[in-house]
């Protein structure tokens, strides 16, 4: 299973994208979150964006630095005032907008987009779903309600990618009440374009954390011949169970010790299995997978996540480049080459 390569999108944001969704207006907004500071001979560069913390530890000469931040922080808010289905303008919302009703356009680059959210779709054996929408709003952990089983029923109707229909440079979904959710693969494919920018903006060596969601790229400066990933313990969150050795690669985490309710000792996840309308339930708490791109890092650290201990090791082994470990309420289950990028 290997994703194809795709191109990266253009880091500048075009007129266009900034009068139709509201990008500098957003990067006004990060803009406001910046805080800079050393970091072991290089800069961290730490902001608020695509509802997570996003860091940078960045390595190089203080222009190229400084140019590829201005850079990045401008690619990030196109790509959210775009994509985020939270934002009334995006694209992404007027497409939810228009379910049941009419086909939307799509520009090349949202193309793009569209088709990876197939193959993933594809290659998850369809358990990541961008479609999941209305499950998502129905399983409000915030609130920690249990839907009743007609509503997910009801949600459930209104679910499947299979459902989409695409054309050239358009897309319909056919269905009033369906919407599209790229919080499966948005903020790690965000991390990989933005690791493209820094690989060719004239820095030595790049770190870009997008809610634990990771690519690095070069080395760092303090001579290592690679850079220290932590991965956290689910069950002393802000710990780290294990460190890997990471270069010219991603590690991606999905967990669900974060977000989730409790009722009666039944632990309610904020990930949800689109084949069922529920949150997982299957004694995994966290997966991490290590893996050439962010997005395939993600893709494979979710789908282990939803399918559970033994297919989801399955699914890691079977990957060309990829390695990771399951932890679950009892054992930590590890790929056959996870221990290779064991540091610590």
């Amino acid at each position: 299973m290997v994703l194809r390569r795709h191109q990266p999108v253009t880091a500048t944001i075009p007129s266009t994208i900034q009068d139709s969704f509201g990008a500098s207006e957003i990067l006004r907004r990060i803009r406001g979150t910046v805080r800079e500071t050393s970091a072991s001979g290089g800069r961290q560069v730490e902001f608020q964006a695509l509802g997570t913390v996003c860091r940078l530890t960045l390595v190089g000469p203080s222009a190229a630095v400084a140019a590829f931040v201005e850079s990045a922080l401008a690619w990030v808010a196109g790509f959210e005032a775009k994509y985020s289905r939270f934002l009334p303008g995006s694209l992404v919302s007027r497409i939810n907008e228009a379910a049941g009703v009419d086909w939307v356009d799509l520009d090349p680059e949202a193309e793009r987009i569209i088709a990876i959210c197939h193959e993933l779709n594809f290659l998850s054996r369809g358990v990541l779903d961008p479609t999941v929408l209305p499950l998502l709003r129905l399983w409000n952990w915030k609130a920690g309600v249990i839907p009743s089983e007609e509503a997910i029923r009801q949600a459930m109707e209104c679910v499947g990618w299979r459902r989409v229909q695409r054309a050239s440079g358009r897309i319909f979904l056919p269905v009033t009440g369906m919407g599209l959710d790229l919080g499966g693969m948005g903020k790690e494919f965000a991390v990989d374009q933005v690791a493209l920018l820094a690989r060719h903006g004239g820095l030595t060596g790049a770190l870009v954390d997008f809610g634990a969601d990771i690519r690095v790229v070069g080395l760092p400066a303090d001579g290592r011949p690679g850079w220290h990933v932590g991965l956290e313990d689910p069950a002393a969150p802000g710990r780290t169970w294990r460190g890997l050795a990471v270069r010219e690669a991603a590690v991606a985490t999905s967990g669900d010790y974060h977000r989730r309710f409790e009722i009666n000792g039944v632990r309610y996840s904020h990930i949800l299995d689109p084949r069922t309308g529920r949150p997982t339930n299957n004694g995994v708490r966290a997966v991490s997978v290590l893996a050439p791109s962010c997005l395939q890092a993600g893709l494979l650290s979710t789908s282990a996540l939803v399918l559970g201990p033994v297919e989801g090791l399955r699914l890691i082994d079977s990957t060309p480049g990829a390695a990771g470990a399951i932890v679950t309420e009892t054992q930590v289950l590890q790929s056959r080459h996870f221990h290779e990028h064991v540091a610590s």
